[in-house]
C-alpha cells in the first residue's frame, strides 16, 4: 500500500489524465489541486511512484503518465463508483421504448454508448452478440499511433471468438480486464458484468475503451444497467 500523500498524488494524476490525455506535472498538481505540498515535495514523490511502477515519463514532456500498475492500484485500492441520477433515467427510459428482450439489450448498450463515450459488448444466452460505439475508439487519442490503430483493427475482426471465451471464462458478477489482462489489446479496458434476466437467460454486457476510460462513472454506469435488465 502506498502512504495517504502518494496514493493521493496517483489519484489526482490518473483523474486528471483521464479527462485530458495529457501528462501530469508536479506543478500543475500543486497550482490546480490545491496541495498543500511544495512542488518539490511532489516532484520526488512522483519519482518515488515512477520507480515504483505507477508512473512514466513521456518523451515529450516532464510530466508523468499512469501505467497499467497504476490502475489496477486505483480499481483495487480508491475509485469509487459514482453516477448522475439523470444518467440512470436516460438508461431507464431507453428501456420502456423497446419490445422484445433482445432490442432493449441493444437500446441499453446504445445509451452506454451515449453516456460513456465508449465501445459496447453484448453477448446473449450465449445466442448472440453484438456489439456498438466502435468509431469512438477510433477518436481516442491514444489510439491513432498506427500499431493501436491495428489494435482495433483486431478487436473488430477476433470480436466474436473473444467474446465467447469471454461468455465462459468470466464467473464472476463484475470483472475489470486492464491492459496485458485484456484479450482485446494490452492498451484498453474492458469492464465486463455477467446478467440475468427473469426467466433466467444470461448474458454479458461491456465496456470497451482505452486505460485512462473514467472507472467511477463507468462501472456505475454498468452496475445500474445490471439492475435493469434484471428487471426484464
Amino acid at each position: 500500500m502506498l502512504d495517504s500523500r502518494k496514493e493521493t498524488i496517483l489519484q489526482l494524476i490518473i483523474e486528471d489524465f483521464i479527462k485530458t490525455a495529457e501528462p501530469v506535472g508536479s506543478k500543475h498538481l500543486a497550482d490546480d489541486f490545491g496541495m498543500n505540498v511544495s512542488p518539490a515535495t511532489i516532484r520526488n514523490d512522483m519519482a518515488v511512484l515512477e520507480q515504483e511502477g505507477y508512473l512514466r515519463q513521456t518523451h515529450t514532456s516532464s510530466g508523468r503518465v499512469p501505467t497499467e500498475q497504476a490502475y489496477l492500484y486505483y480499481l483495487q485500492n480508491v475509485v469509487q463508483p459514482k453516477c448522475q441520477q439523470n444518467e440512470v433515467d436516460n438508461l431507464r427510459a431507453g428501456m420502456q421504448s423497446s419490445k422484445s428482450i433482445e432490442s432493449t439489450l441493444k437500446t441499453i448498450a446504445k445509451q452506454l454508448v451515449d453516456l460513456t463515450g465508449e465501445t459496447v459488448i453484448l453477448a446473449f444466452d450465449p445466442r448472440w452478440s453484438y456489439y456498438t460505439g466502435v468509431s469512438n475508439l477510433f477518436q481516442k487519442p491514444e489510439f491513432q499511433e498506427d500499431n493501436l490503430f491495428h489494435s482495433i483493427s483486431r478487436f473488430v475482426d477476433q470480436f466474436d471468438d473473444v467474446l465467447a471465451q469471454m461468455f465462459e471464462a468470466t464467473q464472476e458478477e463484475q470483472m475489470v480486464y486492464i491492459g496485458s489482462r485484456n484479450p482485446f489489446g494490452d492498451q484498453m479496458s474492458t469492464i465486463l458484468i455477467r446478467y440475468q434476466v427473469h426467466d433466467s437467460r444470461h448474458g454479458l454486457l461491456g465496456l470497451v475503451g482505452p486505460l485512462r476510460m473514467n472507472y467511477s462513472k463507468n462501472i456505475a454506469l454498468m452496475e445500474r444497467a445490471k439492475e435493469l435488465i434484471g428487471k426484464l
